[in-house]
């Protein structure tokens, strides 16, 4: 569970910006390119944690069973075992369906 900061919302907002952050007082150094107001920082924390909390590639891949089950089943000719590993990794991709 990620937990964004306003260094993390700045760089996403303003990649190419250089500014510092002192005791969480930004110090804005490019005069070209505007600074984003609390509320955009805010509201790109809130972005950004939500794209995290809803990736499914990234909890599929915390949950599939691991990948030598499958070709131990290969090797050894085991189709039950291959079988129950696919069926393992249906059930991962039940649980998160992509968007």
């Amino acid at each position: 569970m990620s937990n964004f900061t306003k260094v993390e919302a700045l760089y996403s907002l303003t990649p190419n910006a250089v500014w510092s952050i002192t005791d969480g007082v930004i110090d804005w150094q490019s005069p070209n390119i505007k600074q984003p107001t609390d509320t955009e920082i805010a509201a790109e924390i809130s972005r950004l944690q939500s794209k995290y909390d809803n990736d499914y590639s990234r909890k599929r891949a915390a949950e599939y069973p691991p990948m030598e089950d499958y070709l131990d089943g290969i090797v050894k000719g085991d189709q039950a075992q291959i079988d129950e590993y696919i069926a393992k990794c249906l059930a991962v991709k039940d649980k998160y369906p992509k968007p």
